[in-house]
């Protein structure tokens, strides 16, 4: 292969600011640099976000909550004071806006010290203290990890009949405030807003959410049942404040909204949807699509960042990149790996969260067999999601319909990872999958090439 170019970073015309890949979110967020050969036509597609903010510029947002009063105002009187932050599974850096929360409630009379903070991991599995410290910053007071099976409490049930099992500490707490980012997420349309309370939820609630509605199946709209009873949830445990970031791809604070999150998160959304917009790849040769800053582990590298990859052309060589700097991972209701019967436990789950819901699986299943016969699309996401909605595991391991090259994973860090991962075939070479894709693409001359820098990030197209 002659002649090459290092695309480690690029200059962006419009702005003049310097634009770097990344990779290993929470675990060295480092410049990614990679070499392209010179014959290949890249297009970045990088998000068109505004510039990081200041520290100025995050106090102020606390200052002015949408639809409430400031924490501090919120705060008096309170006595067990509580914040939810999501964990290292998303990227959103609370450590750069907890130092002015705990200003708020200083200014209420409380001390850091008596501020309980809980790590809302869901079904993620257990996490370490290693990992709230880096999610939070320094010590504040009680640092608690969320487990879905236990120190649970039940508050009764939503309107959708979904059981509202919480965490003790959550319910136990006379002022909740959350702090989340808003991504893309292929059940409830985007996450963050009350999507947090899902992560201090016991795993027979977060189940019955998963399994019980059918917009699990897949579309960036937020006007849905999954979200609905989110909203329901989240009144009951109280969590009524919540402070909304935006990241851009080097995983730094660039639009942060705090206050009711049920007045500001359409206009939130709306914001993702513009600054994040890309196309997808169409007639692209190639199609690098970078995890980042979703690639903690190779569970959420294969169910956040490879959509991208679900939508190039049949011939098209696919990359994606990841550090899986935590292995494997974890999720209880999608584990890693080929399960014996998932279909079947899964009809199961379904039955026991929504009985209801049972005749729609089968319809929508039938739907897109025909639509796969025809060549077409049920819509816009869930033709492409993966059973199991956008947290499962197929997708990138069960190659799409027509592709006739694997998905090549380039691991940029040192993490082990199983020696057979289904479906994709991982290197710690970016020479090696040069050399793939040459292979692959040899008689096709000059290639285009589309990279997404922050695919877990970016709102693709219909």
């Amino acid at each position: 292969m002659v002649g090459s170019i290092i695309l480690a970073s690029m200059r962006d015309e419009s702005t003049g600011v310097e634009r770097a890949m990344r990779t290993a979110a929470w675990y060295g967020d480092r410049p990614l640099e990679l070499t392209y050969p010179s014959a290949w036509n890249v297009t970045t597609l990088w998000p068109a976000t505004p510039p990081p903010l200041t520290d100025e510029q995050i106090a102020a947002s606390l200052e002015h909550p949408v639809g409430q009063a400031p924490i501090r105002e919120l705060a008096r009187g309170v006595t067990r004071p509580l914040v939810i932050v999501d964990d290292l599974t998303r990227p959103t850096p609370a450590d750069r806006v907890m130092p002015f929360v705990l200003r708020q409630f200083a200014d209420a009379g409380i001390p850091p010290q008596d501020v309980t903070v809980v790590m809302g991991s869901g079904t993620h599995g257990r996490v370490s203290p290693d990992a709230i410290a880096r999610k939070v910053g320094g010590h504040i007071g009680a640092l608690i990890p969320h487990v879905d099976t236990g120190n649970l409490v039940r508050l009764g049930r939503t309107s959708f009949g979904t059981p509202v099992i919480v965490n003790r500490e959550v319910a136990a707490s006379d002022l909740v405030v959350g702090i989340g980012g808003i991504y893309p997420n292929y059940s409830t349309g985007f996450g963050g807003g009350s999507k947090l309370a899902l992560g201090v939820l016991g795993k027979r609630s977060i189940s019955s959410l998963h399994f019980g509605h059918r917009s699990m199946w897949g579309s960036y709209a937020i006007d849905n049942d999954f979200r609905r009873d989110l909203d329901e949830i989240a009144a009951v445990i109280g969590l009524h404040s919540i402070i909304s970031l935006h990241v851009d791809e080097c995983r730094r604070p660039i639009r942060i909204v705090s206050g009711d999150h049920r007045s500001y998160y359409q206009e939130a959304v709306d914001f993702s949807r513009q600054a994040f917009a890309a196309p997808r790849s169409g007639s692209a040769d190639v199609v690098i699509a970078n995890a980042y800053p979703f690639d903690t582990s190779l569970h959420f590298t294969r169910s956040k960042g490879r959509f991208p990859l679900m939508s190039s052309k049949p011939s098209a060589s696919r990359v994606l990149i990841s550090a899986c700097s935590e292995g494997v991972g974890h999720h209880g209701l999608f584990p890693y790996g080929k399960q014996r019967f998932r279909r079947q436990l899964r009809l199961v789950r379904t039955v026991m969260a929504r009985p209801g819901a049972v005749p729609y699986k089968i319809k929508r299943r039938a739907t897109r067999k025909v639509a796969a016969l025809r060549g077409g699309r049920v819509n816009e996401v869930a033709a492409s999601a993966p059973e199991g909605g956008g947290e499962a595991l197929a997708g990138v391991g069960e190659k799409p319909t027509g592709h006739s090259n694997p998905v090549w994973l380039f691991v940029s860090g040192d993490s082990e990872l199983p020696s057979h991962i289904p479906g994709v075939s991982a290197v710690r070479s970016w020479s090696t999958v040069l050399e793939a894709i040459d292979r692959e693409q040899r008689d096709r001359g000059t290639l285009e090439v589309a990279v997404y820098p922050c695919s877990p990030l970016q709102v693709l197209a219909p």
